[in-house]
């Protein structure tokens, strides 16, 4: 009896995602699973960590880019309260620029949002099994850091920049102003300048300009 009420078990999914046809999409998905359930959905950071502590989900699906609050700063407090509960990054963002970032949060896997959605649920089976999830590619990537083959040279200045610094210097990449960009991550634009003058300062740049054609190299270059 115990076993059979293991093997029928549903793990409790909580979706972490600003878009509402994005989070429809996944709790179907999710829902049509034998393993899994949708436990909560949330827009932003705020109302994930309320759903965190309210609906016991036994996994976190969580978007880079919401509003307020960056997907990163918000694994990063749920990892302060729960640091056993796993987190699972689904972006549209590049992994190459991200992946390491979320995992350094405390994420256990990344998967993009272009993937299909027997991916999806393998990465997420995957995690609830106590693995990390990468792409083959970025795994690769991983062990020439930590094998030495792959330098730093400008990429550790880029490693200086805050989570919410690195959101607003990929987003001067793509040309956006700072009223675009504070649009885009709901913050004001003064904030937006702030980040931005902090960016030029550790990456050791005097003009905007300078700012977006490095940051457009960078990007471009997927170092």
């Amino acid at each position: 009896m115990k076993s059979n009420k293991s093997s029928n078990r549903q793990f409790r999914v909580l979706i972490v995602d600003d878009h509402p046809m994005t989070r429809a999409g996944l709790v179907y998905l999710i829902n049509h699973q034998p393993d899994m359930i949708t436990c909560a959905e949330a827009e932003n950071a705020g109302r994930a960590l309320d759903a965190v502590r309210k609906a016991s989900p036994d996994i976190v699906l969580v978007d880079i880019t919401l509003p307020g609050k960056s997907g990163l700063e918000l694994i990063k407090d749920i990892k302060a309260i729960e640091p056993e509960l796993p987190m699972l990054v689904i972006s549209m963002h590049d992994e190459s620029l991200y992946a390491e970032r979320s995992l350094r949060a405390g994420a256990r896997g990344y998967i993009s949002k272009h993937e299909g959605g027997e991916k999806l649920i393998d990465a997420i089976r995957h995690i609830l099994a106590g693995r990390i999830y990468v792409s083959e590619n970025l795994a690769a990537q991983i062990l020439e850091v930590f094998s030495g083959v792959q330098s730093a040279g400008k990429r550790g200045l880029v490693e200086q920049l805050s989570d919410r610094e690195f959101e607003v210097f990929e987003l001067l990449a793509q040309g956006l102003s700072s009223q675009e960009i504070a649009q885009r991550l709901h913050l004001s634009s003064k904030t937006v300048d702030a980040h931005r003058a902090s960016i030029k300062s550790k990456l050791k740049l005097k003009t905007t300009s300078e700012l977006v054609a490095y940051a457009a190299r960078w990007v471009g270059s997927g170092d």
